[in-house]
């Protein structure tokens, strides 16, 4: 699969509920999802993990080739300052339930077979 940042975003807004992150909400889908997206988008393109602490716990996102992507930010009402410090998927892993990462990667995987991504 190629990674097309647009398709990404689309197949994941269809993806987030509250299987996904118990934040979720339908005026705010994307609250909560940035420990399971970060982690399904490494494992589907690569890159890297990255995280930038924020009050209210590490906010993880994604670099893939020299860019950054945070497939999450708009769940903020402001834009947040990036430090982009590296960071594992056991840690990215700390906040995300076993159901919460397969909710997502199921929901994804049914969204492309119906060609939807």
């Amino acid at each position: 699969m190629s990674f097309d940042p647009d398709q990404v975003q689309s197949a994941l807004r269809r993806a987030w509920s509250l299987s996904t992150a118990s934040q979720w909400t339908a005026s705010n889908p994307a609250a909560g999802q940035c420990n399971v997206t970060s982690l399904l988008v490494h494992e589907l393109f690569g890159g890297d993990l990255l995280k930038t602490p924020l009050p209210a716990g590490d906010h993880f996102y994604n670099r893939i080739g020299d860019r950054r992507y945070d497939f999450t930010a708009s769940q903020f009402d402001r834009p947040i300052v990036y430090v982009d410090l590296p960071a594992s998927r056991a840690e990215a892993e700390l906040g995300a339930t076993d159901d919460q990462l397969a909710a997502q990667g199921g929901i994804w995987e049914a969204s492309r077979r119906m060609g939807h991504d």
